[in-house]
């Protein structure tokens, strides 16, 4: 028994707000205040995604340092281009955007967030069209998944296709998510590849070995224990 995996598609925020390359630096933050948001994707004029604002990106214009003193060198930092000059969304946003597809799936969402320390991610067709935004809080929705749900994947899915019949005696149960492999089981090795299987399955918390199983034996050549 095998369970689809989640995908974007399926947590995502579908209504998604955004502002478009040429929004100005008081537009956005009215958006951002209005719809208390973080941050927003920006459109270019065929409504591709082409990068993400963020209040961060408008700090700049807070934490600019002094400028400089000389005529010459005043001159030269007025002229320079960034963000704390920047006007409109197109200058001020981040860019490439990290975005993913409806089909991704949401392990792969969470690593990309995770990897580039983002909070949310624009979500887009192949022709890159904004169509929804996955968040943190969304990729944690599939730690919702009912235990029953777990119960069956592990029970009628992992441990009923062990080989040989090796689970015929195990057990399992699964409460808020933390699931507990019972019993005896002849092969060390199948017994830790199981417990990691299930550590992996969609909506785990946790995943406790409380089966028994001979111990390891020691390498040729060494006798008793350490």
């Amino acid at each position: 028994m095998r369970t689809k995996a989640s995908t974007v598609g399926d947590v995502m925020t579908r209504r998604v707000i955004a502002v478009r390359e040429d929004a100005e630096f008081r537009e956005i933050i009215g958006v951002l205040r209005g719809c208390r948001v973080s941050a927003v994707p920006v459109l270019s004029r065929d409504n591709r995604v082409i990068g993400v604002v963020s209040a961060c990106d408008l700090l700049y214009k807070e934490t600019d340092p002094d400028l400089p003193v000389g005529t010459f060198r005043l001159a030269w930092r007025l002229h320079q281009p960034g963000k704390a000059g920047a006007v409109v969304a197109a200058d001020l946003m981040t860019s490439p955007a990290i975005t993913v597809s409806p089909q991704t799936s949401v392990r792969e969402a969470a690593r990309l967030m995770q990897q580039n320390h983002i909070k949310r991610l624009p979500v887009v067709t192949d022709e890159g069209a904004l169509v929804g935004i996955i968040s943190r809080i969304d990729v944690l929705t599939v730690y919702e998944r009912p235990d029953e749900d777990i119960w069956n994947e592990v029970v009628l899915g992992l441990i009923a296709e062990l080989p040989d019949r090796a689970g015929d005696q195990l057990t399992a149960s699964v409460r808020a998510g933390i699931v507990t492999v019972t019993g005896p089981v002849g092969d060390r090795g199948l017994a830790l590849r199981l417990v990691g299987r299930i550590r992996h399955l969609e909506g785990v918390v946790a995943a406790r070995d409380r089966m028994s199983y001979p111990p390891e034996p020691y390498p040729a050549g060494r006798a008793g224990g350490p």
